[in-house]
Order: structure tokens, then sequence, then C-alpha cells
């Protein structure tokens, strides 16, 4: 039984858009992270239908792998009051109470000014229905990265890589690099009483090429990673099978 220890944790709260830094989060079974993909906005008509949701492929939103300038963007939600701020740098572009039509429209009208070229029709909120969240995978209910992997691409790629380029929700140390890879079917345990089973590798797509400090498109992580590995996979899901409270620092053991 290996002891790992939680370095980060973040939530997602709009698919595409900055990550959030939590100190804890409650996890409950069978539940998504807490906060996490709760709205996505769509690049034009998706399909999607709240009253039967089902998984959309990403390329339909929003999102860093083909819109790298949402990286420009510092987002902040309020759970309290459903509100969405936007700033770009020191410049404070967006207030939008996403509970009310009149916010959700202001927020797309920003999009519009934004992004217009990347826009292939009108931008729209969505709001994720109870027990569906916009993730990247059908069963991404919680997403860890390996720092040891994120510093092994850095010697691959020869430059400092921010861990944050693969938007997981834990930032896990205590494993050798890519060793999380060797994890899918099980199980990480903390005091608590939280139990993750992982599920799955996480295949890392062009998203990861965008400094999420900068915007800019200036690495190649997805090659690199094939270059070395053969694969391109990097990070993994994992589902929450018994629920417990996870704070940054906290140690999980991996038990087979």
């Amino acid at each position: 039984m290996s002891t790992l220890r939680v370095a980060a944790l973040h939530r997602y709260p709009v698919k595409g858009l900055s990550p959030e830094p939590l100190e804890s989060a409650d996890l409950a079974a069978g539940a998504y992270f807490p906060g996490d993909r709760l709205f996505a906005i769509e690049n034009g008509p998706s399909g999607f239908d709240p009253a039967a949701p089902a998984h959309q492929p990403k390329i339909k939103f929003l999102m860093l792998m083909r819109n790298e300038e949402l990286a420009r963007l510092a987002t902040r939600y309020d759970d309290a009051t459903g509100t969405l701020s936007i700033r770009e740098g020191d410049r404070g572009r967006l207030r939008a109470d996403l509970g009310t039509r009149e916010g959700r429209l202001s927020l797309e009208a920003f999009f519009r000014r934004f992004m217009p070229e990347a826009l292939r029709g009108p931008p729209k909120l969505l709001s994720a229905p109870a027990g569906f969240r916009f993730t990247d995978s059908r069963r991404g209910f919680v997403s860890l990265i390996n720092l040891a992997s994120v510093a092994a691409i850095e010697d691959m790629v020869g430059v400092p890589v921010d861990p944050l380029r693969f938007r997981g929700n834990l930032q896990i140390s205590g494993l050798a690099p890519f060793a999380e890879l060797d994890l899918v079917g099980a199980e990480l345990v903390c005091a608590s009483g939280l139990r993750l089973r992982v599920t799955k590798r996480t295949e890392r797509c062009a998203a990861t090429n965008v400094d999420p400090a900068t915007g800019l498109r200036d690495l190649a992580i997805p090659r690199a990673l094939m270059q070395h590995l053969g694969h391109t996979d990097c990070g993994v899901y994992a589902e929450i099978v018994a629920g417990g409270s996870l704070r940054r620092g906290d140690a999980l053991a991996v038990a087979a």
C-alpha cells in the first residue's frame, strides 16, 4: 500500500474557463467533483437537451483545445449568488447572475464580442441538470494529475510545464512518473472515509498545448508524449465509491 499526498484541488465551474483553487471539498458517493463543469457555452447549436441530458463531444462547446484565447480570462463563480465574474488582466469585464435570463444574455453577448471569429453560431450558456456535468469523459467524475508525470513532461519538452495545463481536480504527489496509469481498477482511500476508484486513463488533447496564464499555444505536449511513450495518456479519472472530505495536504492510500 502506497501513500500519496493531495498537493492541490481545483474546480472548473464553466467548461473551458479558468480553474478555481480550493482548500477542501466534500465529495459524495456517485457524484461529480463538487462545483465542477456546472456550465458550458455552446459554440452554435449542440443538440443538448436538458430534459434528457447526454454527453456531447467537447468540440460543440467553447474550449481550450480550439479556443486558446479563453485562457486570457480569469473567472470566478460564486455559488451563493450564482454570479460569474470575468477579468482580463487587471480589467473587470463582466459580472453576470447566471440564474437570471438577463445574466445569461449578458454572458452570451460578452463572448460574441470577445471571440466573434471563433464562433460557429450564437454562443449559449448551458446549465447542467441534476446528476449531469459537462465533463470531457462520460464518466469523468473526478480527474487526477500526477505531478511527477508533469515533471517528466518538462524533461521531454525542455521548459517548465504548469500542471494547470491538464485541468485536473486533484494534483497528486508521491507517485513515480506515469505510475497513475497503472492504478486503473485500484482504489484511493482517505482517512475521512473517502474512496475513489480509478476508472480510466486520460488521453491528452491539444488543450494542454495552451499556457493557462498567457493563452499562448506554445507547446506540443500530446506529440511529446507520443514520441517518448508511444501514447498520449497523462492522469486518470476516478469515481467516488464512498463519500468523504478532502483537504489540500491530505494523504491518500492506494489499495489494490
